[in-house]
């Protein structure tokens, strides 16, 4: 049973930036809970890498929330546009990925999809599907239905071109293949960050063209990341993985500088905005108190109230009390990695796993935070001694026991 409209339209505004148009929602939702009929929700997720960050889940929860209140969740699994890449945001052609690693990467997209959505209701479809089926011609009448004109009116590409940063003729192919898919599923609304509003409108665009009632664009905002400056992401190392442990989401949330509270609260937790006013106001809740209570939310919402008042536990032992965790990792090293009992600094930090390549344990230690046995190290030369039971710190939040073994 839907609930009434003027309800499920303040549930479902909220964190909603872009409505293309809020009178063709409001029309739809009033013809779905008089048919009582679920409207159709699409969401296309491109797996171009293994994880999901808690940006990228954003429209995902949207997704679940139009579920929750009874509709049908469409998730698109862009198998076929992720190898094309997405232009929306970038400044530069992305690089296209291989097949095979996108279907291995779509492995754990679903089952990070599946910490926020019903995947027993909710309709999961690859758009190889129908892609894999087209006709060279058939993708030519699809191209005809868009002019060079139309593209260049994204911001992104006027800018690249007046740039002179070259546009390949792949990226414009990539929103008519997400309108496509629009067509395809016979959606009535499509969701996406707001760097995907001009792909929403071309899906209304073909599925006008198809003689189709068109979708509503509905975009939700995109997220800056613990650095406070940058949109969240993996390559910029200011995220926070939906699958990371609670204890390490925790503390990030902890980082985020304190004008970003608001918009986490309002869009990664599900408090009423009455509670959230009053948490941000400085005469009845101190800063460090608010954040304590939006780092819980959200460490609860990906896994339970247990975890998330554990790892707020453990987060005041390790900064109030300056104690160790519980559970600090192990990595075992062996003796002939230890010339004379000594190991480059940055070459421990590899192995421990705290950097991928040399040049980033250099900037880890120059940026300060890397410390063995509390004792500070700044110098990216050091061989240093090391001994078993040795912890290695980098950071506030990352930590690894040095374990020597034979060998």
């Amino acid at each position: 049973m839907f609930r009434d409209v003027e309800e499920q339209l303040d549930i479902l505004l909220r964190g909603t930036v872009d409505i293309v148009t809020k009178e063709e929602l409001t029309k739809k939702l009033k013809r779905s809970h008089q048919e009582n009929k679920p409207l159709r929700v699409k969401l296309g997720l491109d797996p171009t890498a293994p994880d999901i960050h808690i940006g990228n889940a954003i429209p995902l929860h949207k997704l679940h929330t139009f579920q929750s209140l009874g509709h049908t969740a469409v998730l698109i699994i862009g198998d076929y546009t992720a190898t094309v890449g997405d232009p929306s945001g970038v400044n530069k052609t992305r690089p296209m990925i291989t097949y095979e690693k996108v279907l291995e990467n779509a492995k754990t997209y679903l089952a990070q999809a599946g910490k926020i959505l019903d995947l027993n209701t909710t309709e999961v479809i690859y758009n190889s599907t129908w892609f894999e089926k087209m006709t060279f011609n058939e993708v030519i009448k699809l191209a005809a239905k868009m002019t060079v004109a139309r593209m260049m009116e994204r911001d992104d590409f006027t800018k690249r071109y007046a740039a002179g940063i070259p546009i390949s003729v792949h990226e414009f192919i990539y929103p008519l293949m997400q309108g496509y898919d629009s067509v395809m599923i016979k959606s009535d609304i499509e969701l996406g960050g707001t760097d995907q509003l001009f792909s929403l409108i071309v899906g209304r665009d073909l599925q006008k063209d198809a003689n189709m009632e068109p979708q509503i664009a509905l975009t939700t905002p995109l997220l800056e990341g613990i650095d406070g400056n940058k949109k969240m992401s993996k390559s910029l190392g200011n995220y926070i993985g939906i699958t990371e442990p609670p204890r390490e989401m925790f503390g990030k949330v902890m980082s985020i500088p304190d004008n970003l509270m608001r918009k986490y609260f309002e869009i990664m937790t599900d408090l009423g905005i009455q509670e959230i006013e009053q948490l941000l106001d400085h005469r009845h809740t101190h800063p460090r108190t608010a954040k304590v209570v939006l780092a819980k939310a959200v460490v609860h919402r990906y896994y339970n109230k247990k975890e998330a008042d554990a790892a707020s536990a453990e987060f005041d032992r390790i900064f109030k009390e300056h104690a160790l965790p519980d559970d600090i990792p192990e990595v075992h090293i062996s003796n002939s990695e230890l010339p004379y009992g000594k190991i480059w600094i940055v070459h421990l930090m590899v192995l421990c796993g705290f950097a991928a390549t040399n040049s980033e344990a250099r900037r880890l230690i120059e940026q300060g935070g890397v410390s063995i046995n509390n004792e500070s190290i700044t110098d990216a030369t050091l061989n240093t001694e090391i001994k078993s039971g040795s912890i290695l710190k980098v950071g506030k939040r990352r930590f690894a026991r040095v374990v020597i073994s034979n060998g």
